[in-house]
């Protein structure tokens, strides 16, 4: 199971969503460390101001109210001693040291021969305002001079680092919402053409009218559907002139079989006049083929049937003819069809089942979205390529054309048309002990009023 969105307008969301908030984070970050080190200065310069200044404040008065001054100036965040003598000789480091230099040049020019130390370490802050403790933190730590017996420790005790401000946060959300908006408007413009494509498209793959395309919106998916009305338009008017040669073809061979048929009434020799017969036989069975596939499907209304019943009924027929033909029996399966059309396309697959594989198995199972006509032999079973080529009109697998083992080649092509025609479909599979299994397929309709 993935995550990732598996539509087109999801996937522009996320992305584009996605981009607008790392932009965001690095535009924020990189403010955030601009402003940090813009006020890391400005910090240091002031609390070294503070210091060099506090100890020129106490320089200025009486000896013996310097320490109490101290005490009143030290605040929650700054801590003021007074120590006799130099007494802070610790180590300092390369930072530590720049910060010393620093401070002694900001001293007077008789103070700056003292020793200047600075330090920065995390340290035990006094208690706040509440008497309650706070946690060590870091600080900057300074002796500088006052007199020349007297030293000047200044602590600061640096406030906590602030989270970042709800605004930057809540300017982020805001972008983000807005870009995922446009982007969700602009995945609209697209998608919805091209869903109306796709389902455009699969109305003419089951066989139907494909209805035309709005030819609007962005140039790119405006030429789509000129394109695909024009395609659509091309393959109407082809398949109209099939159906149309066909049903000439037909209907104009009707009438040179009859007057033949009449003129074999006058032929003396019997053996010869039933020959004759036979073929015209054949060749009138041809000719209906042909009209049958020429008509399609849609002349019939639809209606509410049981295919079930309907099913049974066909196999009854086909056994008191004395077809081996099996029903496995069914619960009722209401179905809006064209009843005659679906008599007609099983009828032919049992008799080819019959026909190449000695006896038909006829069973319906439901699916999802409708019912499965399954129809089962025991013959041979088709080539997996040929399991195509076979609804093509006039192939036949088998090379003669005979009535003992086919027709003209029409059987399977009348049957594609029908399932196509009920929004189906029609499909062969080769059974894995033996046998050829014919699936058609056929939606759940509600009836038209």
């Amino acid at each position: 199971m993935t995550l990732w969105p598996r539509t087109l307008g999801s996937q522009l969301i996320v992305v584009t969503a996605g981009a607008v908030l790392i932009s965001n984070l690095a535009v924020a970050v990189w403010f955030e460390l601009g402003t940090a080190r813009v006020n890391e200065n400005a910090l240091v310069d002031r609390v070294l101001d503070r210091t060099t200044s506090t100890a020129q404040v106490l320089a200025a008065i009486p000896p013996d109210a310097r320490k109490t001054a101290a005490e009143t100036m030290s605040t929650g965040v700054w801590r003021f001693e007074l120590h006799d003598g130099m007494t802070v000789t610790e180590p300092m480091n390369e930072t530590e040291s720049a910060l010393a230099a620093r401070l002694r040049a900001q001293l007077p020019a008789d103070k700056a021969r003292y020793p200047v130390w600075a330090s920065i370490r995390d340290l035990q802050p006094p208690p706040d305002v509440r008497g309650l403790p706070r946690a060590p933190g870091p600080a900057f730590q300074f002796a500088v001079p006052v007199t020349a017996e007297t030293q000047l420790v200044a602590t600061f005790y640096r406030p906590p680092t602030t989270p970042w401000p709800l605004e930057i946060l809540a300017a982020a959300l805001v972008a983000i919402v807005a870009a995922a908006a446009a982007a969700a408007y602009f995945a609209r413009r697209v998608t919805r053409p091209l869903s109306q494509l796709a389902r455009a498209a699969s109305v003419i793959a089951s066989g139907g009218q494909a209805p035309r395309l709005r030819e609007n919106g962005p140039h790119d998916v405006r030429n789509a559907a000129i394109a695909f009305n024009a395609m659509t338009d091309q393959v109407t008017r082809t398949l109209e002139s099939q159906r149309q040669l066909l049903s000439a073809v037909g209907h104009d061979l009707r009438t040179p079989i009859t007057a033949m048929r009449i003129s074999l009434e006058f032929v003396e020799d019997a053996e010869l006049r039933d020959r004759l017969l036979k073929n015209l036989d054949e060749l009138q069975e041809l000719t209906e083929a042909v009209l049958s596939a020429a008509r399609g499907t849609g002349g019939e209304v639809k209606r509410n049937v049981d295919l079930s019943a309907l099913l049974e009924s066909i196999c009854t027929d086909l056994d008191e003819l004395g077809e081996p033909v099996s029903w496995e029996t069914h619960p009722p399966a209401p179905l809006a069809c064209r009843p005659n059309e679906i008599r007609r396309a099983v009828r032919n697959l049992v008799e080819n089942a019959v026909a190449y594989g000695r006896k038909a198995s006829v069973g319906l199972t439901r699916c999802d979205n409708g019912y499965e006509i399954l129809v089962e032999d025991e013959g041979p079973g088709i080539p997996e390529a040929d399991q195509g080529r076979v609804f093509e009109p006039f192939v036949r697998l088998e090379g003669s054309r005979n009535e003992d083992t086919g027709g003209a080649g029409l059987g399977l092509t009348l049957v594609k048309a029908i399932a196509e025609g009920h929004g189906g479909r029609v499909t062969l599979e080769n059974r894995p002990h033996g046998g050829l299994r014919a699936r058609m397929r056929l939606p759940r309709e509600a009836a038209p009023a």
